[in-house]
């Protein structure tokens, strides 16, 4: 067999990449949505821009939906699948003369994996992405687009045993294919090659986009709409994930994250359930470690629903967590605020589980959800930290995605429980963890402000040794490393570059540790190394939340590195005059969260202004703190977005924007109380609230405009 090399592979595509970075102005759109539709008077959500999707046929032209879009107002971006899409006419053969049937993925069983019909997830061959330029990225920069986003590269853990997928592994390993259940390093070297076939397609794709636009005379931008590593890990999925921040050809990513990622059960204190607020806290950490270091563009997307049919109550409860959840990183303020309009507006669901009565989007949940996508708009990032101990941090890496399926020798990672086994003892005690992608440690600030890491190898592996090399350094200056696991599990004995070189190691934990001068396969304890301590625990993380209070030796090695420990049942967050957080069950303790202030509910579709807001476990909260308004008049919470602003020394006007069908709630703070208010001209009804200075008015959206005008003298 060759000895290929993963890093040496992605260094020489990386260099192939056009770098013109340089002369990019930044993109504007802050709030973005995708849509296959033609603009339409119900799914005008007023966001700053639209992923128009997929190129379309002769019915549905790219070109025209882009324009229908334009004269609304919105900036147009384009959108379609890496691994899936209408591409019937490669794999026909209508394309090229040639049918491409054999580059679905393929299951042990020899069944095809499906997106849909005639639509297989794809083995990206050599091929594949000459088709994919010519007929997607050419038409689309055609059409007028300059920011190209080329979503979910998406490689099935079951997947690697179609033809195409045996010669890719001929022309890369230098030897036959090996079905991956034969062994752990046959299930190793299939999951690095489906991570290196999509980076090689979005390298060889984002750079013809690049020199493409570039002959043209225009700046081509190119993102990866892509789900967190979190997720695929769970999902059995393989994706390039952090690895494509390194490239000059990309400019950043969607973090997509949403309900139905969020809402898959992991273990605690020995339960498995769904925790969609701690789960979605922990993904959208590690979307925004991919490029904190690189400071590439990400958006954060949420969902008001699901892929899969739920009911409207169900929705609703875990859009508020998911939409919390993206909101406590206030280094982050671009914002996906949906995905598919058509449906989420014009689609019934059952009102409440269990009930034969299904209606569209009711009045209230829209009202919120405007309300929470204006408020996306109007945020701004932050120096503020979320409260509690700051500086402790999980690392993750890739290939956390390589060790899921098959299952080898009887060794189970139980819904990725060693990952949560580090992450959720802390995040249930309010501590905000933070996420540490090993292949950005390279990056100078990648540990700079954590004191604490935690790690095992129980689930992932190194792909290199320098993750080392900044390791150790990281400790020698004073680092606290604790490293948790048996170092047992069949994938330690994959043919790797630890245990290939002319010293090999029983298992990549032992290099790290020679480095420090830490015995091989050393016991648990604590070693001094520098100015800093490693500590090692011979446990497996999963030990940790498998069993009911199987915690306790980590949070003690935790106790001990960190120093006291501020441990409580709450996330809290103040970003300018917006207070977002979370209280969280299962934790230290069931006590309430009370918050003050002069705070509007953006929760709550009617906008309250309250003194004090009363938060119990399992609820989560987003306020609007009047005392930190900017200077009056201004709307501060609507479910709409305005334009044409005018303010006079007595007076306020604004036009209004939101979808058909649905209605506008507005609280506006004033100088003094109003003595008339006007929408589209005629008297209007309204309530004041003296004691915050506020205006509430409501009134049927229009996404031609509605004319609001106050006069308070």
């Amino acid at each position: 067999m060759k000895k290929h090399f993963l890093l040496l592979s992605l260094t020489i595509l990386s260099a192939a990449c056009v770098n013109n970075r340089a002369q990019q102005a930044p993109v504007s759109g802050k709030t973005i949505f995708q849509t296959s539709q033609p603009w339409s008077e119900y799914i005008d959500n007023r966001a700053d821009a639209v992923l128009v999707y997929g190129v379309g046929g002769e019915g549905n032209p790219l070109k025209k939906r882009l324009a229908s879009w334009k004269q609304r107002g919105y900036e147009t971006f384009f959108m379609t699948g890496i691994a899936w899409g209408g591409y019937q006419d490669y794999f026909t053969g209508a394309w090229d003369g040639t049918p491409h049937w054999d580059e679905g993925q393929v299951n042990v069983k020899g069944d095809t994996l499906w997106h849909g019909k005639n639509v297989p997830y794809i083995v990206p061959t050599q091929n594949f992405p000459n088709y994919f330029k010519q007929t997607q990225i050419k038409r689309a920069i055609d059409a007028g687009v300059d920011q190209i986003f080329l979503e979910e590269p998406e490689f099935w853990a079951e997947g690697g045993y179609s033809d195409a997928f045996k010669r890719e592994w001929e022309a890369y390993y230098g030897s036959p294919w090996r079905p991956q259940d034969e062994s752990p390093e046959a299930t190793y070297l299939s999951s690095k090659l489906k991570y290196h076939l999509y980076y090689r397609a979005l390298e060889e794709t984002f750079t013809y986009a690049k020199e493409y636009g570039k002959s043209l005379g225009r700046d081509i931008r190119c993102y990866v709409p892509t789900h967190s590593l979190v997720n695929y890990s769970q999902w059995q999925i393989v994706s390039p994930e952090a690895s494509l921040a390194s490239l000059p050809c990309v400019d950043g990513y969607i973090g997509q994250v949403w309900t139905g990622t969020s809402r898959v059960p992991e273990y605690y204190n020995g339960v498995l359930k769904e925790r969609v607020f701690e789960n979605a806290y922990l993904e959208y950490g590690s979307i925004v470690s991919m490029t904190a270091p690189t400071h590439r563009r990400v958006w954060l997307l949420t969902d008001p629903i699901e892929d899969r049919a739920r009911d409207w109550e169900d929705f609703s409860r875990n859009y508020l967590a998911t939409f919390t959840a993206q909101m406590l990183f206030p280094q982050m303020a671009d914002y996906e605020v949906m995905p598919w309009p058509e449906r989420i507006y014009r689609r019934p669901y059952p009102t409440r589980q269990g009930s034969a009565e299904m209606s569209t989007i009711p009045g209230d949940f829209s009202a919120r959800m405007h309300v929470m996508i204006r408020a996306a708009g109007d945020i701004r990032t932050s120096e503020e930290k979320v409260n509690g101990s700051q500086g402790l941090a999980v690392l993750m890496a890739n290939s956390l995605m390589f060790q899921r399926f098959p299952v080898h020798e009887g060794y189970e990672d139980p819904q990725l429980s060693s990952f949560y086994g580090l992450a959720l003892p802390l995040v249930k005690r309010g501590v905000p963890v933070e996420i540490v992608h090993i292949e950005n440690l390279g990056y100078p600030k990648a540990l700079e402000a954590v004191k604490v890491l935690l790690m095992t190898y129980a689930n992932m592996k190194p792909l290199d040794s320098d993750a080392h090399t900044h390791l150790q350094a990281w400790v020698k200056k004073g680092g606290q490393l604790i490293y948790c696991a048996t170092d047992r599990d069949p994938f330690q004995r994959v043919s790797e570059w630890w245990n290939r070189a002319d010293e090999p190691f029983a298992a990549p934990s032992d290099h790290l540790f020679s480095l420090m001068g830490i015995p091989p396969q050393a016991p648990s304890g604590t070693y001094r190394y520098g100015k800093g301590t490693v500590r090692i625990l011979r446990q497996d993380p999963k030990e940790f939340v498998l069993t009911a209070g199987a915690d306790a030796p980590l949070m003690a090695a935790v106790s001990a590195a960190y120093g006291p420990l501020e441990q409580k049942n709450h996330f809290l967050l103040h970003r300018g005059p917006y207070t977002v957080g979370a209280v969280m069950d299962e934790s230290v303790s069931e006590a309430p969260l009370k918050v003050d202030g002069t705070l509007i509910d953006l929760y709550d579709p009617e906008l309250p202004v309250l003194s004090e807001k009363t938060i119990g476990p399992g609820e989560q909260f987003f306020l609007y703190d009047v005392r930190k308004a900017p200077k009056a008049p201004a709307v501060l919470a609507a479910s709409s977005r305005e334009s044409d602003v005018k303010a006079g020394k007595d007076s306020y006007s604004y036009i209004a924007k939101g979808p058909a069908d649905t209605y506008n709630i507005s609280r506006i703070l004033l100088p003094s109380a109003p003595v008339q208010v006007l929408v589209s001209g005629a008297d209007a009804p309204y309530t004041w609230d003296e004691g915050s200075r506020t205006l509430l008015v409501r009134f049927p959206n229009s996404p031609d405009g509605v004319t609001v005008q106050i006069r308070w003298k």
